[in-house]
């Protein structure tokens, strides 16, 4: 996109303003695709968030009345697809090879059934099908896009669309999930972490922090240093009381955040340990979206 010369002050305050409203209201959608897209809601997080930083960083060369909504999509698209890239799992297939053996009358009135049942796909087997097919199955059956909107993001015809889209939910149909539904036990860490945590003792939450921690939230700037993140647990002293237990997701062990009291977990913090010391904390209290789809397993008890 080129700059527009004609973007005054004041217009661009509004862009900008207009940007930062659509951005957050869409963050949750985004995060849907990315998530599937990528595999992991853990991951597809990132990817939003390092979509947004790009996405206010190139937001003055927005041309006047750029739709934002797909220009939105189009780069958390785009981050997703570098993302598998830097990974080596993305898996290519021609477009020309997109009518082979698909039928494309077959997008139709079933779809409401289809959609209900894309919805429920373990997040993992997204990630068996190459990434047109991936695409427009979430576009299309996740999210409700029209496959003219598909056709337009994925800068495809509506007829390679629904071709992809038909050859996706066959195979996404024909992948069997097999899941244990047994976790390891906590770490001792993690045992740990849960122990002084309910019992509220930040102090010594505090001194199991590296000297460069850093403190990852969605819609916060990121954080870095022991006596900056060391305030994440004055929040929470300050927050109504939450609880945190043990458990898996995505093969990373992680810590489910539950209201006291309460039936179930609204979201989770994941922890990265180097020689017994926190040096990364996640904490998607202000993305409670990112469970969504979240194939957690409790940890095996002690």
């Amino acid at each position: 996109m080129t700059k527009d010369p004609a973007l005054g002050t004041e217009e661009r305050k509004t862009l900008l303003a207009d940007l930062a409203r659509e951005a957050d209201a869409l963050r949750p959608q985004l995060h849907r695709y990315a998530a599937r897209l990528v595999g992991s809601v853990i991951d597809g997080e990132d990817v939003v968030q390092d979509a947004f930083a790009r996405v206010f960083a190139t937001a003055g060369s927005i041309p006047t009345g750029t739709p934002l909504r797909p220009w939105l999509f189009r780069i958390v698209h785009n981050r997703a697809i570098d993302a598998l890239r830097q990974r080596g799992t993305r898996r290519s297939e021609p477009l020309e090879m997109a009518f082979d053996l698909a039928d494309i009358s077959a997008v139709g009135p079933e779809d409401a059934l289809i959609r209900r049942d894309t919805v429920r796909v373990a997040l993992g087997h997204f990630a068996e099908l190459p990434v047109p097919q991936r695409s427009a199955v979430i576009l299309k059956d996740v999210l409700g896009e029209s496959l003219a909107d598909i056709a337009s993001l994925l800068e495809l015809s509506v007829d390679a669309v629904k071709a992809h889209l038909s050859r996706g939910r066959a195979r996404l149909r024909a992948i069997s999930d097999v899941r244990s539904e047994v976790a390891p036990s906590p770490s001792p860490e993690a045992l740990n972490f849960a122990a002084l945590f309910n019992a509220q003792d930040w102090d010594a939450l505090r001194r199991l922090l590296a000297d460069d921690v850093r403190l990852r939230q969605a819609r916060r700037p990121e954080i870095s240093g022991a006596a900056d993140v060391g305030r994440f647990f004055t929040y929470y002293a300050e927050y109504p009381r939450v609880r945190v237990e043990p458990a898996w997701l995505e093969g990373r062990e992680i810590f489910l955040v539950s209201a006291e009291p309460s039936a179930g977990p609204s979201y989770f913090m994941l922890l990265e340990w180097r020689e017994r010391k926190i040096s990364l904390i996640r904490d998607h209290r202000y993305a409670t979206y990112v469970m969504d789809g979240a194939d957690v397993i409790p940890a095996e008890s002690q």
